[in-house]
């Protein structure tokens, strides 16, 4: 007798849940949809295709998701061109244990969301010329530094908007603050040492 999962399966043709990947103690991982062992490089484009799934430890069940995203950043920061540079990764280091870490967490997230609405807006605009990966980052500078002003102004919304979200943060954090210290409305830190 087929399980539920395997009925809902075979009733929409499609899983009813995310895909699962389950990783094994010698590092490999198996694909319960396709009922084979895959690399990262086969994770990365379920990435790339917006698949949903998630990993999980093939003895103990425990979610494991985060870290294999975590290795394939890493192996594409070892490779090419590196997104972060070291300034980047020091500066998120610091966050961690830091009493704004949540808050960075959160702001980044939200951050990153408006750069992708920003490159769908542009791809829009450009009629996916560059959405085909015919652009490497060589050519994409190329690119950009030929763009008229509209793009510019499109940027600088970017920037306006990634300023935006942090101050709403920061008001927030603000208010939350106020309800846990009630004497201290209004409170302003004093200004920083040099």
């Amino acid at each position: 007798m087929p399980s539920n999962r395997r009925a809902a399966e075979t009733a929409t043709g499609q899983p009813d849940g995310p895909r699962v990947l389950k990783k094994y103690p010698n590092r490999r991982l198996y694909d319960t949809q396709t009922s084979s062992y895959i690399t990262l490089t086969d994770v990365k484009q379920m990435v790339l295709d917006a698949e949903v799934f998630e990993v999980r430890d093939a003895k103990s069940g425990e979610e494991l998701t985060r870290s294999i995203l975590l290795q394939i950043i890493l192996e594409e920061e070892s490779a090419g061109m590196p997104m972060f540079s070291t300034q980047m990764l020091a500066q998120l280091i610091r966050f961690y244990g830091h009493t704004m870490q949540g808050m960075m967490g959160e702001y980044m997230e939200r951050n990153l969301q408006g750069f992708v609405d920003l490159q769908k807006r542009f791809a829009d605009q450009t009629g996916g010329l560059y959405e085909g990966k015919a652009f490497n980052p060589e050519a994409w500078a190329k690119f950009m530094a030929m763009q008229p002003p509209a793009m510019q102004h499109m940027m600088s919304n970017y920037f306006d908007q990634s300023k935006s979200i942090f101050t709403q943060m920061q008001e927030q954090m603000q208010k939350q603050a106020e309800t846990f210290f009630p004497g201290m409305a209004g409170f302003t830190p004093p200004p920083a040492k040099p």
